[in-house]
């Protein structure tokens, strides 16, 4: 059972039923619904397959949808593709018209307002890069060209320089949120977060639906990086995004960020992503490069939560072989030990949390001590599980709740595996009950230690306050 998790885009190539059976039993956890593309009906039917493999196969799927966010385009272009010289002048218009290699539109209204001259305009993922040197700050910018090529229609445009005014959801937006509440799914990815507000928008968006999806901050914009403990503190994940985060500040920023984010996370307990071109070779070929697995390798020992797949199961050749050699690749990197047991004491900061924190801790402790097989812990909102797993323990993680509603949101979460229990009797009788099921299910064995946390009186469902080690 890896204790990192994976997490692949649904797309053309992946959207059977067929096909996404074949990618969970390779060991596919989390399912991204990416609403940059696709119907409601293409999404729709992605859901209702994965709900049914699911309730076939007595296992806990879950689902990110990925909101598109202010994503900035260009508009159509002349013949489809144009040819951009360098050392060339060139005019960006907020007026529609169709694009040459002398003035091109842009979906962004408040563009000639919101830039300054000297600021940088990348296109095409950074393929482009143009100079500002004026804006009548109403509808047109003029700009130098610094790096040319073809410019194809609708590629997306960047301004790592500027403040960008748009709101963090668009309209298409808000109704891609509608539809994924209304199928209440897992996890809300909301993309080119800029600060820690913009989350808190959402999130209340989601507490007046009455829903339970919890909210995955993408960060891919300088501002984010500059606010990353506040936006931590306030999401309920996070994602690396390293595409547009690579061409929002420069290529050799994107590692160091990418480990001090992931390390801030599983210090806060908060499951982080590491996305983006992680196998992208595997788009056409039935194999990664060695440096795409190495990558993979390399977010597993920084201590991701979870790897994604994008364009590799979307739209790819091979996204059942994709997500089976990512988990193999996992499984090899968490044979390094260096990656278990972070001793990290639980601060008091946070004093209605303490309590439940420092018995997780000790749990965590004890577990390897005794080198323990399983730490097991009855949760209703599931936190102890987020805390057990922050603390990146070799023994599996076995969260039982009677809560439905978080058992498929932990197949997010490091080493977590949950399942639904709802007998709270006696803490006796719980832990008996538990133990037969794990053993049935051969999840442990014979001989081994496992650590159990409580609340009691059990049938309370209060705080974390009680450790019990057994032998089976």
């Amino acid at each position: 059972m890896n204790k990192t998790k994976t997490v692949a885009t649904i797309g053309p190539s992946s959207s059977s039923k067929e096909v996404l059976m074949q990618m969970i039993q390779n060991g596919l956890d989390v399912a991204r619904l990416n609403f940059s593309h696709g119907t409601y009906e293409d999404h729709q039917k992605v859901v209702d397959a994965i709900r049914e493999i699911n309730k076939e196969l007595g296992i806990n799927t879950s689902m990110l949808a990925d909101l598109q966010g202010p994503k900035l385009r260009v508009g159509e272009m002349e013949n489809g593709s144009v040819n951009i010289v360098t050392g060339n002048k060139i005019t960006i218009s907020t007026i529609k018209q169709i694009g040459t290699d002398k003035i091109i539109y842009t979906n962004y209204k408040e563009f000639a307002r919101d830039v300054k001259a000297g600021e940088t305009v990348l296109l095409d993922d950074g393929k482009l890069a143009f100079r500002i040197l004026s804006t009548n700050g109403v509808d047109t910018v003029e700009c130098e060209i610094i790096q040319g090529g073809p410019l194809s229609s609708k590629k997306g445009l960047n301004l790592p320089n500027t403040k960008v005014s748009l709101p963090s959801l668009s309209e298409k937006d808000l109704s891609d949120l509608e539809f994924a509440l209304q199928n209440d799914i897992d996890w809300i990815g909301l993309s080119f977060v800029r600060n820690a507000q913009d989350v808190i928008a959402l999130k209340e968006i989601i507490a007046k639906a009455n829903k339970h999806a919890k909210v995955v901050a993408k960060i891919e914009k300088p501002e984010a990086v500059d606010q990353i403990d506040d936006i931590i503190r306030e999401s309920d994940a996070v994602m690396v995004a390293r595409g547009d985060l690579g061409v929002e500040i420069p290529l050799e920023r994107v590692p160091l960020i990418q480990k001090k984010i992931v390390k801030k996370c599983v210090s806060a307990a908060k499951p982080v992503i590491v996305a983006t071109q992680m196998m992208e070779s595997m788009v056409t070929n039935m194999t990664p490069t060695r440096a795409e697995v190495t990558d993979v390798a390399n977010a597993v020992l920084d201590g991701a939560d979870a790897v994604m797949l994008s364009g590799e199961t979307s739209v790819g050749k091979y996204p059942a072989e994709a997500v089976r050699i990512m988990n193999n690749i996992i499984t090899e990197a968490e044979t390094y030990g260096g990656i278990y047991y972070h001793e990290e004491m639980p601060s008091d900061i946070d004093v209605s949390r303490f309590m439940t924190d420092s018995v997780c801790y000790s749990a965590c402790r004890l577990a390897a001590r005794v080198n323990a097989s399983a730490l097991v812990t009855m949760s209703f909102s599931g936190y102890t599980g987020y805390r057990i797993s922050s603390w990146r323990p070799n023994a599996n993680v076995f969260v039982f709740t009677s809560n439905k509603k978080i058992l498929t949101q932990m197949s997010l979460v490091w080493g977590v595996h949950a399942f639904h229990y709802d007998k709270m009797v006696s803490t006796d009788q719980t832990i008996a009950d538990i133990r037969f099921f794990l053993k049935k299910n051969n999840l442990i064995k014979d001989g081994e230690f496992i650590i159990h946390l409580a609340s009691m009186p059990i049938s309370e469902q209060g705080m974390t306050n009680m450790i019990k080690i057994s032998k089976v």
